[in-house]
């Protein structure tokens, strides 16, 4: 080899040591970045769960939690609200789970990728997901109340008030609608994991489309199912804006009676003792308190969901 021939070689390899120290800095330092921004966000929930804890945890009674609030609001407990928010969100869940499950059944088992129509519903889903809260507490104001239920009352109580008002009914359909995106991509990216060979060994044994759904891919696909309403759960518990025109009440010592009832919601009660409160400063170890209460009604709630998904998740793998 000639001693040109040797440069040239070292050159390159030089060239190519160099290329890959600069991949290796510039990978370790996107993975220092991303690691710092995944620390800086766990240490900030870590606070704020922390301070909330801090600030509640000592007006959490047993008369706190299993009594209506009186002397407006600035003594007594917070039930009506526990109450209303566990019924809301399981109404929600009962509405958003199973026809975000259905949708995503539709656009990953039925629809062709390429037809208008299937284009349309994941534009509309996409949609939805961008429209802000509020949004849809005006849209549950205008067509759950003012049309579809004073259309119900002109046929069933004419001349009276009974679905044409705000109710938990109407918003928790609210709020399903708000969360229903999430329930959609969720299912769907669940459905997509099932093996494509299992559908095919399912409809080569002689079942049809819908048996291989309802056998193969829903049970492949339930953790996912579980995943969305654990999502769904989280999004739509803590909301307050869609409810405030839709069915949540400023001051309601009752628990609701009727799915034509209005109720308290527990984000809307700390708003309430955060700015119409005549002592806001009084009322701030109640506001820390019932953040706590929603924090951990939250966290039940999922975690119920997370232990059923996980169960459903063995029982599957041992089958």
């Amino acid at each position: 080899m000639s001693v040109s021939a040797s440069l040239d070689v070292s050159k390159e390899n030089s060239l190519l040591g160099s290329t890959s120290l600069k991949r290796r800095l510039i990978g370790g330092m996107a993975g220092g970045i991303t690691g710092f921004a995944a620390m800086l966000i766990v240490l900030i929930v870590f606070t704020i769960v922390i301070s909330v804890v801090i600030g509640g945890y000592k007006n959490i009674t047993w008369e706190f939690l299993t009594e209506a609030p009186k002397e407006g609001m600035m003594e007594g407990g917070i039930f009506p609200a526990i109450f209303g928010t566990v019924i809301m969100t399981m109404l929600m869940s009962l509405m958003a789970v199973p026809l975000g499950t259905v949708t995503a059944i539709y656009l990953s088992e039925f629809a062709k990728p390429t037809s208008i129509f299937a284009r349309s519903i994941r534009f509309a889903v996409n949609t939805l997901a961008s429209i802000p809260s509020i949004v849809f507490g005006l849209f549950g104001l205008g067509f759950f109340v003012q049309f579809v239920g004073s259309s119900i009352d002109s046929v069933t109580n004419p001349g009276t008030l009974v679905w044409g008002q705000p109710n938990i009914l109407w918003a928790s359909m609210t709020m399903g609608l708000l969360t229903m995106p999430v329930v959609i991509v969720s299912v769907e990216e669940a459905i997509r994991t099932v093996p494509k060979e299992w559908r095919d060994a399912s409809l080569a044994l002689g079942a049809t489309r819908l048996q291989t759904i309802r056998k193969i891919v829903i049970p492949g696909s339930l953790s996912g199912i579980l995943t969305g309403m654990i999502l769904a759960i989280s999004r739509g518990a803590g909301e307050v804006a869609p409810i405030l025109f839709t069915g949540a009440a400023f001051f309601l010592p009752q628990i609701p009676h009727a799915l034509s009832s209005q109720f308290m919601h527990l984000g809307y009660h700390i708003y309430i003792l955060a700015t119409q409160s005549s002592n806001v400063e009084k009322t701030i170890p109640l506001q820390y308190a019932t953040t706590l209460v929603l924090l951990a009604l939250t966290f039940t709630l999922n975690l119920t969901a997370v232990i059923l998904r996980s169960r459903l998740r063995g029982k599957s793998q041992s089958a």
